[in-house]
């Protein structure tokens, strides 16, 4: 099995969520870590900041789910060196239609990734799940299969209420479905420092979750918007801008966490 599988995951949409994905991901495969990018947002925006496209139905992680297309077919080779991607297709906001006669349909993903493509996968030292901006049948999925997750936080006022459902969804699924599943951080996002709300939330969001929250903050950075329409990750993009800077720090933050976790389990 892969070192570990990152459900990226908030049922909010516009927190940061994709962009995280794409150069969390970005920054870890320029470090020379093998990653692999699953875009399970019908949306499909993680697949386009990468540069590919999302109406390939060949390579959708939908083709993957109904049997359709093999992982190894579905997986593409991104720009980026070490960053392989399954992509997302529109497609895919049928699936909890199409499969609701299927007692076992949460595992689905689980199943095809970790079970029948056990060694294909192994080859990665992370796999980042790009969820869709609800908790739909798409995210209990990757709730099933994931190790762990990363919550991208908008630092605005109703951050921490939505968080709280988050958790309670969070805390069934361990109790039903995947008792190993844990919360790998918490990441503030469009952080802005003259802005006093940001540092409110900030405290909050550390009182509540305490060291599970990264000290690595992402600022509000128009280069970080403006980097999907021209298909690239922002640290591809414009490694030099502030969001970029932040994404590189994080992950270094992220795989020192990673040698921790080694670490205590040896």
């Amino acid at each position: 099995m892969a070192r570990s599988v990152i459900s990226v995951i908030n049922q909010k949409g516009g927190v940061g969520k994709t962009t995280t994905v794409i150069n969390l991901a970005s920054a870890l495969a320029q470090k020379g870590k093998r990653i692999l990018v699953v875009d399970l947002d019908p949306q499909g925006n993680a697949t386009t900041g990468l540069g590919k496209s999302n109406n390939d139905e060949s390579k959708s992680i939908y083709n993957v789910l109904i049997g359709k297309t093999s992982v190894q077919n579905a997986i593409q080779e991104s720009n980026i060196k070490n960053l392989d991607l399954i992509g997302s297709n529109v497609n895919l906001s049928g699936l909890e239609v199409e499969t609701a006669n299927d007692a076992n349909r949460a595992f689905l993903l689980k199943k095809i990734l970790l079970e029948e493509n056990k060694s294909l996968i192994r080859r990665y030292e992370n796999i980042f799940i790009d969820c869709p901006p609800s908790l739909s049948l798409l995210t209990i999925m990757s709730l099933v299969l994931a190790d762990d997750l990363l919550i991208p936080l908008q630092t605005e006022f109703f951050a921490l209420e939505g968080i709280s459902q988050l958790v309670k969804t969070i805390d069934r699924i361990k109790i039903n479905l995947n008792p190993e599943l844990g919360i790998r951080g918490v990441l503030l996002t469009m952080y802005d420092k003259r802005n006093k709300l940001s540092s409110q939330v900030d405290m909050e969001a550390r009182k509540h979750f305490e060291e599970k929250v990264y000290k690595t903050v992402v600022p509000r950075n128009v280069r970080l918007s403006e980097a999907p329409s021209h298909g690239m990750p922002c640290i591809v993009y414009d490694k030099s801008c502030s969001g970029s800077k932040s994404y590189i720090k994080l992950a270094e933050e992220f795989l020192e966490q990673s040698n921790e976790k080694i670490g205590s389990a040896a």
